[in-house]
């Protein structure tokens, strides 16, 4: 029977919460305890597991070029657009998802070639996961890699805005040869934006798609671990800047990465392609690939 009235309560004090033990005789010494030291007792010992929880080790933040990553990742530049095929810049992402934007002939061949090469090189052998840009050709893509590959449509992730072509601005609806002029501006400094224009098309710099594809990859490592992801993007920039990124290059020559319609290539972190030497004078760079 417990007792309302407290008498010897000293000759079992209550438990730290780093240590709960009741005595084991403590059922059997029904005239030394009070309700409100059993209360007390039982209160510590509930809440001690909880307060000796190892602590989650995070990833922490994704940071280019990364320590490491978790994933084995393929970059995929969908083939020729409808626009492309007839020599036209098109960046605006209002027509992104426009039947205009989508496949060419010749790019539906190109794509199924970068198929068949993935299937070749055995990415999708243990499953993998597409992430295409919701621009029409790029979402096609995934779609012609996934049925020859044998995945399924569930395991194709749209992405809606990290991987947009590149806006360039005042180029759009210019010829596609002009885009050696945005190169040349990219090489003096990854802030430099092309003109601007009032059509509502992003002017974007090499450093504003730089952020977009880091969001990219800090979110494909967070979300997945030991898995294979295949990045299917519009265009080359997108590719071109993540794959310096990565591996640490100057970000002004991702031009020289540049990716052609339908091509592949598997993205490892160890094995840096060979630039170009440049004019010295041009390139002064000494935190890659952050360089201004």
């Amino acid at each position: 029977m417990l007792s309302s009235s407290p008498t010897t309560i000293t000759a079992h004090p209550p438990p730290s919460p780093g240590s709960c033990k009741l005595p084991l005789n403590l059922l059997s010494l029904p005239q030394i305890i009070t309700r409100r030291y059993l209360f007390k007792t039982l209160s510590l010992c509930l809440a001690a597991p909880s307060l000796s929880v190892a602590p989650v080790h995070a990833r922490g933040l994704f940071q280019m070029p990364p320590l490491r990553l978790s994933n084995r990742y393929y970059l995929v530049r969908a083939g020729e657009s409808d626009y492309e095929s007839l020599g036209i810049i098109n960046t605006n992402p209002v027509a992104k998802t426009s039947v205009d934007n989508g496949l060419s002939e010749k790019g539906k061949k190109q794509t199924v070639r970068a198929a068949l090469q993935l299937k070749a090189m055995g990415a999708c052998d243990r499953n993998c996961w597409l992430w295409p840009s919701i621009t029409q050709r790029a979402y096609q893509a995934a779609e012609i890699i996934a049925s020859i590959n044998g995945i399924s449509r569930s395991y194709i992730v749209p992405e809606y805005s990290f991987l947009d072509a590149r806006g360039l601005g005042a180029y759009e609806g210019k010829k596609l040869d002009s885009i050696s002029e945005v190169y040349a501006l990219d090489s003096i400094s990854m802030k430099t934006k092309p003109p601007p224009i009032s059509d509502g098309t992003p002017n974007e710099s090499v450093s504003d798609v730089f952020v977009r594809v880091t969001q990219l990859m800090s979110v494909l490592e967070t979300q997945y671990s030991e898995d294979t992801v295949i990045i299917v993007s519009p265009d080359s920039d997108n590719l071109s800047i993540l794959q310096a990124g990565v591996q640490g290059l100057d970000l002004r020559r991702h031009s020289e990465l540049y990716f052609g319609p339908g091509e592949i290539r598997l993205l490892d972190a160890n094995n840096i392609p060979v630039y170009k030497q440049p004019a010295s004078a041009v390139y002064k760079c000494t935190n890659p690939p952050n360089c201004d």
